[in-house]
């Protein structure tokens, strides 16, 4: 059986550098941490003061609802959180 050609591949050439720089786009978020961190710890806080008061602060007309808020600021530091670079 005959031998097959062996194809030469094409050099790789890399596009120029002023297309590549135009396509980074750089976005600052700096404000992400601190207001993930922010979340967290208001949410924490609001939790250990509604059990550490036997529930008359931070709210005492949500009573147990307090729990559900003070996981919604953790939940929302979460979300926050998903900005993050």
């Amino acid at each position: 059986m005959p031998k097959s050609r062996i194809r030469k591949k094409a050099d790789f050439t890399p596009p120029p550098a002023a297309k590549q720089a135009t396509a980074i786009k750089l976005t600052n978020r700096s404000w992400v941490a601190p207001v993930m961190l922010a979340l967290f710890a208001i949410g924490l806080a609001w939790i250990v003061v509604f059990f550490v008061t036997d529930g008359t602060l931070p709210m005492e007309s949500l009573r147990n609802w307090n729990v559900a808020v003070g996981f919604g600021f953790i939940a929302a530091g979460f979300a926050v959180s998903t900005q993050w670079k």
